[in-house]
């Protein structure tokens, strides 16, 4: 069974530092790509980051600079660290990945994504 498991986020005052991280089971982070989206207050989502398979990475403007990406190999994990925090950085944070053999796909807070899993979600909340 392929899934995704989220873990990290929390609280923390502008201008600090989060990690969340998502762990791969079932497959690896050589065969999929994952797929940062974020739900802020109010609903809207907004796509990201994302780490391709062979290692490429794309951060929207919005984060650029204060967040990267980095895969932990031994654990199929991928973290997302937040620095220089905002209270806009304050949502929902959700990791994706679209492993190979996948049919069908969930409904997500962000609507339906086809031949896509998704974590269960953390929450990140930044204070002024």
């Amino acid at each position: 069974e392929v899934r995704l498991e989220e873990f990290g986020g929390g609280s923390a005052q502008a201008g600090g530092s989060l990690t969340v991280s998502c762990q791969a089971s079932g497959f690896t982070w050589d065969e999929a790509q994952l797929k940062w989206w974020r739900q802020v207050p109010g609903g809207e989502c907004q796509y990201t980051a994302q780490r391709r398979e062979d290692g490429s990475i794309w951060i929207s403007d919005s984060v650029k600079g204060r967040f990267t990406i980095s895969l932990d190999r031994s654990t199929d994990t991928v973290h997302l660290q937040m620095t220089q925090l905002k209270p806009g950085d304050t949502a929902m944070y959700y990791c994706g990945a679209d492993p190979p053999g996948l049919s069908g796909g969930p409904v997500t807070p962000c609507g339906y994504r086809p031949l896509e899993i998704w974590g269960q979600g953390a929450q990140v909340t930044v204070s002024s």
